[in-house]
């Protein structure tokens, strides 16, 4: 697979499959690499914490794709892929041709998946798009947030990595209708809002029925109650979720709050969401009034949904991370042991792996260019010379 994007969006597709076993070549761009990387420091191309992660296990070569030569090499490799994954704005590529028909000419089995803004196509095409419009455009955000204030874009990059968990199944996607069922190579079209559209459940469907728009609310949930998230006597958030009736009455008996559970004001799920307000600052001054510890013995004991909303430094102590091996540590010659979110989702039979953190700029060069492409060690000088590679 050739990862030829930047960033997020495109590249974490490659990053999950690689993953998996996948081998993906990392095209950069020389001297700097992906923008990824960071800040170049004492003039070498840098690698940040977020390309320690993302660039793991990926093949590391520079080739200039602004010049000829650069594009030249690009079509050589295509040549052996089964995948190329870009995020280009439309028509780049195409410029310097090597579009969807000029690659697909080389290789008729190819699968590209191209990443952009607002897609291929559509009269906002050739505008360039980030994580954050994109949540806007998307109608992902317009509902995030309090609603005496204005939306709220969420701590990390939801719409890149989205998208490219999208991109991901997607080439999986194409290469079972290429592979299991004969079929052939073929081009996906990703936009960067579309993977948060398709997320925002039925509010599409509530408009087109009835003209609602989904307005901000806070941490509440609109379907039970209650439901939130409250601040415990130590300082800490918790959040509950006890719509179910059932789940309520053992809620209600665990903060010795029995009578609640027949009140008529809270007995039934809808009578609760109709009082919402009051029954949350009822259940707010109990958990205001105990320590984290102690909400958390009695609620786990009468099984109610409960959880912390953990920081790092919870996630790094919590027994349940450990146990359940979702925290990596690789081994790296430059950086030492880099820290970083183990493989997910686990399978049993396939399992996946870390090789490396995110390499160097061009450290594969030539292994890729060297042995896959068989050039010489002086084809190698002469093109780095001239700032191709």
């Amino acid at each position: 697979m050739l990862d030829i994007g930047t960033l997020i969006a495109g590249p974490f597709g490659a990053t999950l499959l690689g993953d998996f076993g996948a081998e993906i070549i990392k095209v950069e761009q020389p001297g700097i690499g992906d923008a990824l990387r960071g800040t170049p420091r004492d003039g070498k191309a840098a690698r940040s914490g977020n390309w320690l992660v993302e660039g793991r296990n990926k093949k590391s070569v520079t080739l200039n794709l602004r010049v000829k030569e650069g594009q030249d090499i690009l079509r050589e490799l295509v040549q052996h892929a089964d995948v190329v994954i870009e995020n280009f704005t439309p028509g780049t590529l195409e410029r310097w041709n090597l579009g969807w028909e000029d690659l697909r000419a080389i290789n008729p089995r190819l699968i590209m998946v191209r990443v952009s803004g607002y897609g291929q196509v559509g009269p906002y095409s050739k505008r360039s798009g980030y994580d954050r419009i994109a949540l806007g455009f998307s109608g992902y955000m317009y509902p995030t947030g309090f609603p005496d204030r204005f939306p709220v874009r969420p701590a990390f990059a939801t719409a890149d990595y989205n998208t490219g968990t999208f991109a991901a199944l997607a080439a999986m996607f194409a290469l079972y209708e290429r592979d299991a069922r004969g079929g052939e190579g073929q081009m996906i079209d990703l936009a960067l809002y579309e993977a948060p559209f398709r997320i925002t459940a039925d509010m599409m469907t509530k408009h087109a029925r009835t003209g609602e728009i989904r307005e901000r609310i806070g941490n509440r949930n609109p379907t039970f109650s209650p439901a939130g998230t409250f601040q415990t006597r130590d300082g800490r958030y918790v959040q509950i979720a006890a719509g179910g009736d059932n789940v309520w009455q053992r809620l209600a008996e665990a903060i010795d709050m029995a009578p609640l559970a027949t009140d008529p004001r809270f007995a039934k799920s809808r009578e609760r969401i109709e009082r919402a307000d009051e029954l949350e600052e009822l259940l707010a001054g109990w958990i205001a009034g105990h320590d984290f510890a102690d909400i958390e013995a009695r609620l786990e004991k009468a099984n109610v949904p409960f959880g912390g909303i953990y920081t790092a430094a919870d996630i790094a102590a919590d027994p349940h991370f450990k146990a359940r091996e979702n925290i990596a540590v690789i081994a790296d010659e430059e950086e030492g042991p880099v820290t970083m979110p183990a493989v997910v989702p686990k399978l049993s039979g396939t399992p996946g792996r870390i090789t490396h953190a995110g390499p160097p700029l061009g450290k594969h060069n030539q292994e890729i260019y060297g042995e896959l492409l068989a050039k010489t060690d002086v084809e190698l000088k002469a093109l780095a010379d001239a700032g191709v590679i």
